[in-house]
């Protein structure tokens, strides 16, 4: 009995070495991407770059009708609690790929604030993608006349492990309200807009591109405010969590809310592992500015309109994030880096 297991495990392991040799000598081959939960901005767009960036094996060149991603690439996006996962699984291998939030890059990377001695070593950027924007939803026909007025409140602070939950602690912090002084819910999109109808939440924050689809549904259901951050918050926020700067939300992106909303946005990252090798890096750089990949983002989650190439290394410097030496290859090549 012993022997049989043994040579079965045996057999096993040489098939897998068999399996895995090809594989790793003809790369590229699998590239897992990061995304965040089903419903957000994150998830939709993770969907339209995993596609534009496949070309499987086997399939019709760019120039014959075929895919335009990177040729024998099968990009795959994976639905995750958004950027604290897709970071520290990045680092451990356990995804090659994914996006997140320009401030929780830059903590993670350095190893500061909420990440303290750990460093995550392994982040490098490829691109900025969009913008991220805060929301602060509240009921309809309600308003808040600072976010002192939170204390006591049921408030939705997003899932842990999102960049939202990061940065909404240090916000209310700043202005003398801890973890304890809410009734902190943790949960995503979808179920913070439903509590908020259900009358079980009396506030909500969401870093997302606009418009959120959970949203539209709750303005053009039950109804909804936006909370306008005054300049002097918006300024505090900008050296509070690096990233976040002040930006706006124009007025009827949502059913109802017929004013614009100024609010900071950060922008989401395009991170990869230093792992990678620089030449799969430098193809998956160029497959994302390509003029196919522009059609499926324009045609994509209305979020993909605002991932453009003039932007792709906008504030990226602040960050201290390096870019991986595949894509500053590529950018180098265009002249976006001289």
């Amino acid at each position: 009995m012993h022997h049989r297991k043994l040579s079965l495990l045996l057999g096993a392991f040489l098939a897998h070495a068999a399996i895995s040799a090809p594989a790793m000598a003809e790369q590229p081959g699998f590239l897992r991407i990061g995304t965040g939960g089903a419903g957000g901005t994150y998830f939709a767009l993770g969907g339209s770059l995993a596609s534009a960036l496949s070309a499987p094996p086997g399939a019709l060149a760019c120039d014959k009708g075929g895919p335009c991603g990177v040729p024998g690439l099968i990009a795959i996006a994976q639905a995750t609690t958004a950027s604290v996962f897709n970071n520290a699984a990045v680092q451990n291998g356990e995804l090659e790929a994914g996006m997140a939030s320009a401030d929780v890059t830059s903590a993670m990377y350095k190893g500061t604030g909420t990440f303290e001695g750990k460093p995550h070593d392994k982040l490098r950027i490829v691109a900025n993608l969009s913008p991220e924007f805060l929301h602060l939803v509240l009921p309809k026909g309600h308003e808040l006349h600072g976010l002192d007025e939170l204390k006591g409140m049921r408030v939705g602070i997003a899932q842990p492990g999102s960049g939202t939950q990061v940065a909404v602690l240090k916000i209310l912090e700043s202005r003398g309200i801890g973890r304890d002084d809410i009734k902190g819910a943790e949960l995503n999109q979808a179920q913070s807009a439903e509590r908020l109808a259900d009358g079980q939440l009396d506030a909500y924050f969401y870093t997302a591109g606009y418009p959120v689809a959970a949203m539209v549904q709750l303005a053009s259901t039950k109804g909804m405010e936006l909370y306008s951050f005054p300049q002097d918050d918006l300024d505090k926020i900008s050296t509070l969590v690096p990233g976040y700067l002040p930006n706006e939300i124009p007025a009827s992106t949502y059913p109802g809310v017929d004013y614009a909303v100024e609010t900071p946005a950060v922008n989401a990252l395009f991170i990869v592992s230093a792992d990678l090798s620089d030449d799969m890096v430098y193809e998956v750089t160029k497959a994302l500015w390509n003029e196919s990949t522009r059609k499926v983002l324009d045609n994509g989650h209305a979020a993909g309109k605002a991932i453009r190439l003039e932007t792709a290394l906008a504030g990226i410097d602040t960050l201290g994030v390096p870019l991986h030496p595949g894509a500053e290859r590529y950018y180098r090549e265009i002249g976006l880096i001289k």
